[in-house]
């Protein structure tokens, strides 16, 4: 007589993840990313919010370059 090996299958459950808990990490994301498009794309170039004699604007001069926004 042989025995038949059983497998057991995970039965897979949808993980929930309350709004509140992801809001705050939302809206964190959402202000760095538009410092960051702010200082790639406007710090220095048009329009100068910090005197910092070019400095912001040669560190990200080729990312400005990259993402196509004119500097010069």
């Amino acid at each position: 007589m042989s025995q038949a090996s059983v497998t057991a299958v995970p039965n897979p459950r949808q993980i929930r993840i309350p709004l509140r808990e992801i809001l705050p990490w939302a809206i964190f994301a959402s202000v760095l990313a538009v410092l960051i498009l702010f200082f790639v794309s406007t710090e220095a170039g048009a329009v100068e919010l910090f005197a910092t004699d070019g400095f912001v604007h040669e560190f990200v001069h080729d990312g400005r370059h990259l993402l196509a926004f004119p500097c010069h």
